[in-house]
């Protein structure tokens, strides 16, 4: 029966940057990624929008993704010269109403205090910047001036997935998990759908929207479900190059992306719930009935545009609280998570990775204090909430 020191369930984003951090920091024994979609063409990693912000309500969740910023920002060192991760720093543009103008004004409030690059402007100065913005039923806008953007996420996978082929203590299976065997309160092992049994030191679940479906294989419940999102890629006959992400009070946002913009929104409330895990149709009908009319609307140079293409990944969600679930697991020893970001994982991986590497290989967090993340507050009943989900 083949070992492993620490199994990763989930070879995407979170699990390649565990693994990596782990090699990194000298852990002592093998590391071993499974995954049952090595070409990723169904990972959030490759269907999200890619963006970076500090533009969130909790300190922590700023301070995950400044460590993310320093380390894209040096990617060519982790990775060597060649490595391109197209980091594009036009920054985040969020947008309020009356009703949502305070609450705008104290994540800014926050923002501020962590030291993030933020600017809080009112209709006149967001006018003044972006001409081609319509104002009306705006009361205020928080620009990121700096440290925000979008880059490619696939590029970043592909640097810590050639780091790791080139560490000898680092495998990669493909596989599906299909159980999870524990004895005496611990982890012990996994089994895979083809009927390949591992022996396991210890167990990482970053399997992103399939973490809960993992977890509930040893019983504990950890609130991760798949929820779709689908990305609609456009033309129009303006260009805004230096336009930044730009997201409306009513939660639509769009960005420049190649010689286009992507958009996107989430479903109404009362049409989000749980997706099929192997439902990756776009929303056509959102598009129609919701995104161009918002779009015309507070941009009206997108009053005529022509449709392109569309693609629907899945946001690891946590219905509990809407926050990442980094640490130990409660219930069982040896068990790990690193999922639940409900729509910033890609930003925040990098940083999560390496924290949670830390807490595994020294018994606490040294870059990022991840503490306020841990599954502990589930069984708690002690929500951590993030505001700012976009």
């Amino acid at each position: 029966m083949p070992r492993t020191s620490i199994a990763i369930i989930g070879g995407a984003l979170s699990g390649a940057a565990t693994a990596w951090h782990l090699a990194r920091l000298g852990f002592d024994g093998n590391i071993t990624l499974f995954e049952r979609d090595t070409g990723f063409s169904r990972a959030a990693t490759a269907l999200s929008a890619s963006g970076i912000r500090q533009q969130f309500s909790q300190a922590e969740n700023i301070a995950l993704s400044m460590r993310t910023l320093d380390f894209l920002r040096n990617a060519s060192k982790h990775f060597g010269a060649e490595t391109d991760i197209g980091f594009r720093e036009n920054g985040y543009l969020l947008l309020a109403s009356e009703a949502g103008r305070a609450a705008l004004a104290a994540n800014h409030a926050v923002q501020k205090r962590c030291g993030a690059d933020v600017a809080l402007l009112d209709p006149a100065g967001l006018k003044e910047r972006f001409p081609w913005l319509a104002t009306d039923g705006v009361a205020a806008g928080s620009l990121g001036l700096s440290n925000e953007g979008w880059f490619d996420a696939m590029a970043l996978l592909a640097g810590f997935r050639r780091g790791l082929r080139e560490n000898g203590k680092v495998a990669m299976v493909q596989g599906e998990v299909a159980g999870i065997e524990t004895e005496n309160g611990r982890v012990t092992g996994l089994r895979l759908a083809d009927g390949t049994q591992w022996r396991c030191g210890a167990i990482v679940i970053a399997a992103g929207p399939s973490s809960g479906a993992i977890a509930s294989l040893t019983g504990v419940d950890l609130p991760t479900e798949p929820r779709k999102r689908s990305v609609f890629f456009f033309h129009a006959m303006e260009r805004f190059a230096g336009m930044p992400l730009t997201v409306d009070p009513s939660g639509l946002y769009v960005r420049p992306e190649g010689d286009g913009y992507i958009t996107g929104i989430s479903p109404a409330p009362e049409e989000d719930g749980p997706t099929d895990p192997d439902d990756f149709e776009p929303d056509w009908r959102l598009f129609e009935e919701r995104i161009w009319p918002l779009l015309a609307t507070r941009i009206p140079a997108f009053e005529a545009i022509k449709l392109q293409s569309a693609c629907a990944g899945h946001y690891d969600y946590n219905p509990f609280d809407c926050n990442a679930l980094i640490g130990p697991v409660p219930g069982l020893d040896q068990l790990y998570a690193i999922t639940g970001f409900s729509g910033h994982g890609v930003q925040q991986a990098p940083a999560a990775g390496e924290a949670l590497a830390e807490r595994i290989v020294f018994g606490e967090y040294r870059s990022t204090d991840c503490t306020a993340f841990s599954p502990d507050r589930v069984a708690a009943g002690t929500p951590f909430a993030e505001r700012n989900i976009i």
